[in-house]
């Protein structure tokens, strides 16, 4: 009994190059060399044919699962017609060839039968140095077989039918492509709805900016803009403090921002605490800017002569920011220097920074309050100041120009003829000290006394205040380093523990350089 011509049963003859075979539907007239025409109008280059034949060929039920059912080789009653059908598929010497076997076998085609195809339609393309045109009747039908078959495929299936189709020069706007295309689509996961964003008033804006760990650090308008559509219930202590803290932090030195900062401690004055106001107060001593709201000061000082009983560490943080704008009020210095005052505190668990910032108060009353009758610290109760560098230079010392000073001093002069990081009284940290002769010369640190007296001697009336006598000639002088982050951000204004330290070494006597601008 003679099988019907397309069964897979049996290896069917081979054409020959006048033989007409059966198509998809109706009756085959061209031969198998008439096929070769590249994909619908458009042709297929060099570099298009060289990717099909680079292509890996595609392996029997790797590509997933399909609506036929496939079932892994050497098992089940269609292993063996299914990989004998990708054999013939492989061996098939013209387009024609191609689309018979699928089009004649649709129980026996599975998904992956379909890349099969498409990979040798492009080394048969490929294997002639000049091929013919194929007919659009064989493309159009092999296009038709895929895209009828498409929905089946698994999202593997679909793109090595996609990559391809576009090696074989489809357009972008070809059937085939956009059914593909649009299966891909559908296969991919759905994108989660994007959250609702609440909407933000002034003071919500402004409190999200300022609570958010990737805020940038130049965001001076979009701050103003949010202060500015805020209304005044909107500005709550909680968000003042988080802007004081962000200007102080970025070393932001906006007078709209720090004005504003002002105003609101004045008309919230009765409903703040201490704690809240030495976190409102702290850019203004960091950034050495006094407001020029009048009721300022007035404000800070009732707020201290209420409060300054009630927390200790807030009450001096506040007086530590009014010593760097130099504008101490002599009543609370009074308090805070108290017999009573001072017991407290050294019962408390920061009683060593509170003595260090009651110490550096003390000698701001020294050099810059000579009206002062008060209390002052006792001695037995001095710590020194600043001991050690700063901790923002302890910090950055790598990105510090420190060393490359050093070596050129110890070039230029000789490591006996200068000191690094000398700690002078009463707690003052330099980076370089020198002494120097009347006649300008540097002399050996070691034969001279590197430290002037600390409290400075008395000076006659008609020197000058900032220059105190001393019996010895030599001057000594402090080499002031000054990096980028001792300075406002894009201003040539210190920070003020910075300017507090250079104005404090000036008034006991040591000559700066480079020499401190006139405030």
């Amino acid at each position: 009994m003679r099988r019907p011509r397309g069964d897979l049963g049996s290896r069917p003859p081979r054409p020959t190059e006048g033989a007409a075979c059966a198509g998809p539907g109706e009756p085959w007239s061209p031969s198998p060399n008439s096929m070769l025409r590249v994909l619908l109008a458009a042709q297929a280059s060099a570099a298009q044919l060289t990717g099909l034949l680079l292509f890996p060929p595609i392996q029997p039920f790797c590509l997933g699962p399909s609506k036929w059912g496939d079932r892994p080789p050497g098992g089940g009653p269609h292993a063996g017609p299914v990989q004998g059908l990708q054999r013939l598929l492989e061996q098939a010497r013209s387009p024609g060839e191609l689309v018979r076997w699928l089009g004649q076998n649709p129980t026996k085609v599975h998904a992956h039968h379909y890349p099969v195809a498409l990979r040798r339609l492009g080394q048969l393309l490929g294997s002639q140095p000049r091929p013919p045109p194929v007919e659009q009747t064989s493309l159009q039908d092999l296009s038709q077989l895929i895209i009828r078959n498409c929905p089946s495929f698994d999202i593997h299936t679909i793109h090595v039918c996609l990559h391809l189709a576009v090696l074989l020069g489809f357009p972008s706007d070809a059937p085939l492509v956009c059914v593909l295309e649009r299966e891909r689509r559908a296969r991919l996961p759905p994108k989660p709805p994007p959250p609702l964003q609440p909407v933000l008033r002034g003071g919500q804006r402004l409190e999200a900016a300022l609570s958010c760990p990737h805020f940038q650090r130049h965001p001076q308008q979009h701050l103003i803009r949010s202060l500015a559509e805020a209304r005044p219930e909107e500005l709550t202590p909680h968000v003042m403090v988080l802007l004081a803290q962000h200007l102080a932090r970025h070393r932001l030195r906006e007078p709209q921002l720090l004005e504003a900062i002002a105003h609101f401690l004045v008309v919230q004055e009765a409903q703040l605490s201490s704690k809240v106001v030495q976190k409102l107060v702290l850019p203004f001593g960091r950034l050495n800017y006094f407001p020029r709201e009048q009721q300022f000061m007035p404000c800070l000082e009732r707020i201290l002569a209420r409060e300054a009983g009630m927390a200790p560490l807030a009450t001096v943080n506040i007086l530590m920011s009014l010593c760097q704008l130099r504008c101490l009020p002599f009543r609370a210095l009074q308090f805070v220097f108290s017999p009573g005052f001072i017991n407290h505190i050294n019962g408390t668990p920061h009683a060593l920074i509170v003595r260090r910032y009651l110490s550096l108060l003390d000698t701001a009353v020294e050099l810059e309050l000579p009206g002062y009758q008060g209390p002052r610290l006792p001695r037995k109760q001095k710590v020194p100041i600043f001991p050690q560098p700063l901790t923002t230079d302890r910090a950055r010392r790598k990105y510090s120009h420190k060393d490359i000073v050093a070596e050129g001093l110890r070039q230029l002069l000789g490591e006996e003829k200068y000191r690094q990081d000398l700690t002078v009284p009463p707690g003052y940290c330099t980076d370089f000290l020198l002494c120097v002769s009347s006649s300008g010369a540097v002399l050996p640190v070691r034969t001279q006394d590197p430290f002037l007296p600390y409290p400075p001697r008395p000076r006659p009336q008609a020197r000058a205040a900032s220059q105190p006598v001393t019996q010895d000639p030599a001057q000594r002088v402090v080499l002031m380093l000054q990096e980028r982050w001792h300075f406002c951000r894009d201003s040539r204004v210190l920070l003020g523990s910075r300017a507090l330290r250079e104005r404090h070494l000036g008034l006991l006597g040591y000559q700066l350089l480079p020499p401190q601008p006139c405030s």
